[in-house]
């Protein structure tokens, strides 16, 4: 009987550590709250004085602070570590929040986040700050890029649009109050099209106009008509469209200087146009040409983004522009243009070169990150701004017919906007599904 129980004993402990072992790879999810938490929790508090000694993130204390120490204490003066103001757990790591002392900036923490991060045994080390003398230490204790959920409480609000998960596991905005204008690069199969696909499904819920530019004969876009405003798919159209944009943004200024305001959004909620964001899926196509007739039609394009790109924030018309490279090899007018795209986000590239215009002036410590992505992780990206900051991001693998099915539910919200109407896409009127015939059959008899 003792061998027996002894038997059951070693069998349930081997199972329990395969589960917990299965767990840990397949699902992490689970795995983290139950023992990664605790444990790196524990692994933190024990070793945080130490680990911040080593990693050079300690000050001397102020004089009175060491007078106090030998005189009140009789203990020796040691170096001071940032204080821990709070911490809390979360379904993907831990959340640290600490107070850094005089003599230590938030580049200082960043600088060590990867020896933190080895030093704690956790995925990855963020660093944020929150408000002046205080950062937040984002560790996420497994590889929340690999199965990409967008958090419960991502949904799309005002003029933001939640479209990716960051590596720390916090929903990544394209919020274009913030960022209005926006370049998004990647090679072939790197995700792009899907990043894009996730920002018109989140954009179709918002009352927000959509205008499609899609050269490549609208086999990106098309399917998405039942919630566009305009769409065009060819060069020639494309700069008509963008011709009537232009047109528009002028009359839009003029109703913002009769009201004395400077921006859209200050007017009274009756008197504020529609936004209009317009989706261009290959930007190479409108800057390259084949024969000099169609230099005049070239100009004509390059001009009117150019303009868009660098007034049309007020009066809330957005420029989201796609391409697999986009540089000065594209011609007079490109370099200007991507210097007034405030968001990048570059997908895996195929050389550095076209991370580097993507990111270099902007965010240039993330080219090496964007330059690394693999092939076998579609989706993956860097986003950073001109603030200098970027994150890694992975949209949610979102089918073709999830995205049509939200367009279709949402076409109610297609605004009427006359300038538009030339470029209105056609929409198939719905098929009724085949029923059974209401005809009795009658035999017939010679």
């Amino acid at each position: 009987m003792t061998d027996l129980t002894m038997w059951l004993e070693a069998t349930g402990a081997l199972a329990g550590a395969g589960g917990l072992g299965y767990a840990k790879v397949r699902a992490p999810r689970v795995y983290w709250p139950l023992v990664g938490m605790p444990v790196t929790w524990g692994r933190f508090t024990l070793s945080y004085r130490s680990t911040m000694d080593v990693c050079g993130l300690t000050v001397q204390p102020s004089g009175l602070r060491a007078f106090m120490t030998r005189s009140v204490a009789r203990r020796e003066v040691q170096p001071v570590p940032p204080k821990i103001r709070r911490v809390r757990g979360t379904s993907t790591g831990l959340r640290v929040t600490l107070r850094l002392p005089a003599g230590l900036e938030p580049a200082d923490v960043i600088a060590s986040s990867e020896r933190l991060r080895h030093a704690w045994g956790v995925h990855s080390v963020t660093v944020a700050e929150t408000k002046p003398g205080f950062v937040e230490l984002r560790m996420t204790g497994y590889d929340v890029l690999r199965r990409v959920r967008m958090p419960r409480k991502a949904r799309p609000h005002g003029m933001a649009v939640p479209v990716a998960v960051r590596e720390d596991g916090t929903a990544f905005e394209r919020d274009y109050r913030k960022a209005p204008m926006a370049l998004t690069l990647g090679a072939n199969h790197s995700g792009k099209s899907m990043y894009q696909r996730n920002l018109i499904k989140g954009l179709a819920q918002l009352p927000v106009a959509l205008v499609g530019v899609d050269c490549k004969r609208g086999v990106e876009q098309s399917a998405f008509a039942h919630r566009l405003s305009a769409l065009v798919t060819n060069p020639d159209d494309a700069a008509s469209l963008l011709g009537v944009l232009v047109a528009e943004m002028e009359d839009r200024f003029d109703l913002l200087s009769r009201h004395g305001v400077s921006d859209l959004w200050e007017l009274p909620a009756e008197l504020q146009p529609v936004p209009v964001v317009v989706l261009v899926d290959e930007v190479a196509e409108l800057f390259l040409i084949s024969s000099k007739k169609d230099e005049e039609r070239r100009e004509r394009i390059v001009t009117a983004l150019i303009r868009l790109a660098q007034m049309a924030r007020a009066i809330g018309i957005y420029l989201e522009i796609c391409g697999q490279r986009f540089g000065s090899d594209l011609g007079k007018g490109a370099t200007m243009l991507r210097a007034q795209l405030t968001g990048r986000v570059v997908h895996r590239v195929n050389d550095k070169q076209t991370a580097e215009m993507g990111l270099a002036d902007v965010a240039p410590d993330a080219v090496p990150a964007a330059s690394l992505i693999p092939m076998n992780r579609p989706g993956t990206a860097v986003a950073a701004d001109s603030s200098g900051g970027w994150s890694k991001i992975r949209t949610p693998n979102t089918s073709r017919d999830e995205v049509v099915a939200v367009c279709r539910e949402f076409a109610h919200l297609v605004p009427d906007l006359p300038f538009l109407d030339p470029f209105r896409p056609y929409v198939p009127a719905p098929v009724p599904a085949a029923g059974p015939s209401l005809l009795k059959p009658r035999p017939v008899t010679e």
